[in-house]
């Protein structure tokens, strides 16, 4: 896949920063896609399953890897602390969608799985769980670990996601993170603080953050059930957005700047993340407006060609990056699609597309 080429091309090119992922809700362990940064890659995952934590524990193979279990969120006598929940709104619409009524279904079946079945069902409630009295306020608990350095958050906790994010106000730039993966909410009220698309949105918009990607999970109602997306009962192929995936990112190429001072290290791993979101013309972008910075680090019309080759996935030859742009200014008709029927091979590509998008 060419985004993991592009990837491995720069990951290589790091001398002295290891890339660092902070991973709220590590159930299931962290996306293989950010394994390309080792053997220079530190992992801090937290999870509310004590089972799933050990489990991955026992697994991992990175020894700057750590799994820790509890219950994250605000730290005890913050004002906003248990306030962000959209459970009262949720609770009036899940009953009526049909993963909701599969999940019944199956409760007398999941009583008697594995830990990892559980897992794999998204069933976390019913493993082994943390103590809920005592909370981990994720940024303290980095802090008190020394990371100096974060270059990726990701939160997906299955409850109060806002109340966690609202953790790091004013200390994205403390620890210099570059990029956030946030399980989002298309559901709720007009409060400003419940765990919703449109509060995170403005949350990471005055952090300095942009939007760069975002995924809408569709769930059906229990009235005409969708066929589920998954082997798991979840999203399904039609329905209400429910919930989804939001990918937020500085945005140094911006002709205002991003606010922060990057060091070419740090351009190097956005530039990365930008290719693995499968946005390769950010990646791209990023290369060309600090190519100067770039130029001592890696092979600039190289990598060029290598995200050229990720624009062209149903290429058996891809044009290389100075081609590519090239046909583009002659305005040429493959950068369109044919007017009539969608014929059968374009929508088994369509259909592999989105299937190895990664999804979590």
């Amino acid at each position: 896949m060419a985004a993991s080429s592009f990837a491995a091309l720069v990951a290589k090119s790091l001398k002295t920063q290891p890339f660092a992922l902070v991973d709220v809700g590590c159930s299931g362990g962290i996306d293989p896609r950010w394994r390309v940064f080792e053997p220079h890659l530190k992992i801090l995952g937290i999870d509310a399953s004590e089972g799933e934590c050990r489990r991955l524990r026992e697994q991992e193979r990175n020894p700057d890897a750590d799994y820790v279990a509890g219950f994250a969120g605000l730290p005890e006598g913050h004002p906003n602390r248990h306030k962000t929940s959209v459970e009262p709104i949720a609770d009036l619409v899940k009953p009526r969608l049909s993963y909701m009524r599969t999940r019944e279904i199956r409760q007398a079946w999941l009583a008697g799985t594995s830990h990892e079945e559980r897992m794999r069902q998204n069933e976390w409630q019913m493993t082994e769980l943390a103590n809920p009295a005592s909370t981990i306020v994720v940024p303290d608990l980095v802090a008190q670990r020394g990371w100096k350095n974060v270059d990726y958050l990701k939160i997906d906790i299955d409850r109060d996601d806002f109340e966690v994010l609202m953790s790091f106000d004013g200390r994205f730039e403390e620890f210099g993170i570059i990029a956030a993966q946030l399980e989002v909410m298309f559901i709720g009220s007009d409060s400003e603080l419940q765990h919703t698309f449109h509060n995170t949105d403005r949350f990471m918009r005055r952090q300095g953050f942009e939007l760069f990607d975002l995924e809408v999970r569709h769930y059906s109602s229990c009235a005409l059930p969708g066929r589920y997306i998954w082997p798991t009962p979840a999203e399904t192929e039609f329905g209400r957005p429910f919930m989804g995936e939001a990918y937020y990112a500085l945005d140094p190429a911006a002709a205002n700047g991003c606010g922060r001072t990057l060091d070419a290290e740090k351009l190097a791993k956005l530039a990365v993340i930008f290719s693995l979101w499968n946005v390769p013309d950010a990646a791209a972008e990023l290369l060309l407006a600090k190519r100067a910075t770039f130029e001592p680090l890696i092979d600039i019309d190289r990598a060029l060609d290598t995200l050229a080759t990720q624009a062209q996935p149903d290429r058996l030859r891809p044009r290389s990056y100075a081609a590519y742009l090239a046909e583009f200014e002659k305005d040429s008709p493959s950068f369109y699609r044919r007017e009539g029927a969608v014929g059968l091979g374009e929508r088994l590509s369509a259909a592999w597309q989105a299937f190895r998008r990664p999804r979590r």
